[in-house]
């Protein structure tokens, strides 16, 4: 069976019809109730953060340009915020939902109507809570159909699915979330990885972001945290049982080495096999074989899916992504060398605020956040070098907030570092999708590597990997104000 890709950003499947009636946008309305509901998994009840009783949580079905209307009821335990990841809310972020940045989150016995509003996407796209680990069993797909009579550019599919990639942890999220954030350590990995909220056969107990991309046939999908993607599977197979098979690709030393899966069955009369056989995924640290994938994207780039790639560059930015280290009382924390683990960007660690920033912004309250973020990182050194000094593992405390004019074009090169050690880090920009012009290992030269980038047609997306010792570089135009 082949995967051809055809829209870019997730975790999520879909098919669809070819030719769509005419649509006017439309304002719909839902009702997510927050619960804390028991659930059994893995030989064990626990009770989890869900919505309507679901998990995962119900999908939203939505057309190009409708308005979405959520009334979110929390009858939970614990405060929430809802995030809509990749839609960009033009002229209305204050129900994007990040904790404490765009909103204030919505209490336990309180609800609050958050407002969607679509404009140009077209795919899967996914929901989810904004507030600390939540988002773990609080989440669900959007998927959203092109409108007008519009074809897709691909031939007509004969079903679709939405396929949802999660995780489990036995022990309660919020424990777990808790712990490290006491002892500044690690967190604990899962126990499974999940498929639409199950774990699969192989453990006891069980039973591209919204956009056009050119087709792209692979045995396999990369997706990063956060990611959806929309492609179509050909059933060309003879009848019967096959494995569909997830597992991490990881770098770092503590990950969940588990392999979830599902069965996908053919209808028809046969003899199906006690167990299918297993497909060939990729090494769980194959860093070729999945920014290979990633990174083979393509936009459509015709005149029906044209490409606005910013080419004139008013704002250049370089964040550097880094795991750091802050001192703890007495030695007592669990991070090396008894100290606590801090992520930073340009060597500086965010620091929640108390009071919404979109809020305190429009109002104009003063001592909640800094607009000082600096465009490039206080120190150049060999950002990928496997041994860096430790005068440079600490990282400065901040609610830093960096200001952008409205209209200019941006590029931002995210850069990986090996502070303590290199990752492979998901990167999703609110508000905005962006295209990823230009990628690739050790440090970015700004006078050579923009002479490879791809101003054609780059893949225009809302979430991003950016690999294991290396940079990613995408542009954007900043037009949607309070994002």
């Amino acid at each position: 069976m082949k995967f051809s890709l055809l829209h870019l950003i997730g975790f999520l499947l879909l098919g669809g019809v070819l030719v769509l009636p005419l649509h006017a946008a439309l304002i719909t309305r839902h009702r997510f109730v927050l619960t804390d509901t028991p659930f059994t998994r893995l030989c064990s009840n626990k009770s989890i953060f869900v919505v309507n009783g679901q998990f995962p949580g119900p999908t939203i079905y939505a057309t190009e340009g409708d308005t979405i209307v959520v009334d979110v009821i929390n009858q939970a335990s614990e405060n929430v915020t809802i995030h809509w990841h990749g839609v960009k809310q033009p002229r209305y972020p204050w129900s994007d939902g990040p904790n404490y940045i765009t909103q204030c989150p919505i209490q336990p016995g309180s609800n609050f109507s958050q407002k969607i509003v679509l404009s140009d996407e077209i795919g899967t796209l996914w929901w989810h809570a904004h507030s600390d680990w939540s988002r773990a069993t609080v989440h669900g797909a959007i998927v959203i159909r092109p409108k007008n009579n519009s074809n897709y550019p691909f031939r007509n599919p004969d079903g679709e699915a939405t396929i949802i990639l999660g995780e489990w942890w036995k022990s309660d999220i919020r424990a777990v979330q808790n712990e490290f954030l006491g002892n500044g350590g690690d967190a604990n990995v899962s126990d499974a990885f999940l498929i639409n909220g199950q774990p699969g056969d192989l453990y006891p107990c069980s039973r591209s972001d919204a956009a056009y991309t050119k087709p792209l046939k692979s045995d396999y999908i990369t997706i990063s945290p956060g990611q959806t993607i929309d492609f179509l599977l050909e059933a060309n197979q003879t009848p019967s049982h096959y494995y569909m098979a997830a597992r991490a690709y990881a770098v770092a030393g503590n990950f969940d080495n588990t392999t979830t899966t599902a069965i996908i069955q053919y209808k028809g009369n046969y003899t199906a096999p006690s167990s299918p056989s297993f497909p060939n995924l990729p090494g769980f640290n194959d860093t070729n074989a999945s920014v290979n994938f990633t990174y083979r994207l393509r936009s459509l780039g015709n005149k029906n899916y044209p490409v606005d790639v910013p080419k004139n560059v008013t704002d250049k930015l370089l964040f550097t992504f880094s795991i750091n280290l802050t001192p703890c009382p007495n030695n007592s924390c669990a991070g090396p060398f008894n100290e606590r683990f801090r992520a930073s960007v340009n060597n500086i660690t965010f620091v929640p605020p108390t009071i919404a920033i979109l809020q305190a912004y429009y109002q104009r309250i003063r001592n909640v956040y800094s607009n000082n973020f600096p465009s490039n990182p206080p120190f150049t050194f060999n950002y990928t070098s496997d041994i860096i000094p430790r005068d440079l593992w600490r990282p400065q405390n901040g609610t830093e907030v960096k200001v952008l004019k409205y209209n200019s074009t941006v590029e931002i090169v995210f850069q990986g570092t090996n502070i303590l050690a290199g990752i492979d880090h998901p990167i999703h920009l609110h508000g905005q999708s962006f295209y990823v012009v230009g990628w690739g290992f050790g440090n970015f030269n700004n006078n050579t590597d923009p002479l490879n980038y791809n101003l054609v047609d780059p893949p225009l997306m809302n979430t991003i990997a950016v690999p294991v010792s290396g940079w990613t570089a995408v542009r954007f135009k900043a037009n949607n104000p309070g994002t």
